[in-house]
């Protein structure tokens, strides 16, 4: 790994610690992970208009140009997520905030791009993964901050948890198979980046069942929530007076 990489690399880590301490700051009165948060939505937004540009119109595609050598708006990319992730590790460490899921994700993220770094080659794929994974990070991050300030049940929440489940679905699941296959039968990437794109892969399935178990929720909590009003409206016309949640509706809201 070149020198210049390590100063990029360096000076993303910086920035972000700098960009944490400035909302610190400003937000005193806030808890250390919102400011953690509005760093992680900016990362999200910045590397996911660099990527999608890189993937979508600089090239190369990555589908038929998997393993072939980085280019020098690639390292860019990959030396601004080098340091953000480092700088997330360290905090999600430090304050025992995440999951060991999260943690694997991490860790298997700077492993991975610093190791394209180091070969100089197959960044066009990673690239991609950043694209398809980090293009639903702005709206988790947003329903966070929904939810902290008491809009998460309202409509705008409802919007923002369904866009992002579809993008997740869409890009993360489908379009990361197909980066995965792309990967797996290219000739020209490495043994341990195939490994390392698989293990990316389930982690992902494993982020894919946590979502299904949070969208089952939400869903059956809406339907309890139709179906008692209706319950109500209905008694409403008959006595004019609204019942109490029934008890099977309350064991369906509760599930």
């Amino acid at each position: 790994m070149s020198l210049s990489i390590v100063l990029q690399a360096t000076c993303s880590l910086l920035v972000w610690l700098s960009l944490y301490s400035s909302f610190r700051y400003r937000n005193k009165h806030r808890s250390a992970e919102w400011s953690c948060r509005l760093v992680t939505l900016w990362h999200g937004l910045t590397v996911s208009f660099l990527s999608g540009y890189i993937t979508l119109i600089h090239g190369p595609w990555p589908l038929t140009h998997a393993g072939y050598p980085n280019t020098p708006l690639q390292v860019c990319l990959m030396c601004v997520t080098l340091g953000y992730f480092l700088f997330d590790l360290s905090w999600c460490i430090y304050f025992k905030s995440e999951t060991r899921l999260m943690i694997a994700h991490h860790m298997l993220s700077i492993s991975g791009t610093a190791y394209v770094l180091a070969i100089g080659q197959s960044a066009t794929e990673v690239t991609a993964v950043i694209f398809v994974s980090e293009i639903t990070n702005p709206l988790l991050q947003a329903r966070w901050f929904l939810r902290h300030m008491g809009h998460c049940h309202k409509l705008i929440g409802d919007m923002v948890d369904f866009l992002f489940v579809t993008l997740f679905l869409g890009m993360r699941i489908l379009g990361g198979a197909l980066i995965l296959h792309a990967v797996i039968k290219s000739p020209k990437s490495v043994w341990a980046l195939k490994g390392g794109m698989l293990a990316m892969y389930c982690i992902s399935l494993g982020f894919m069942l946590d979502i299904y178990r949070f969208a089952r929720r939400k869903v059956i909590k809406k339907y309890c929530a139709w179906r008692n009003e209706k319950t109500g409206q209905e008694w409403s016309k008959s006595s004019g007076c609204l019942p109490a949640c029934q008890p099977e509706h309350q064991a369906s809201c509760c599930t």
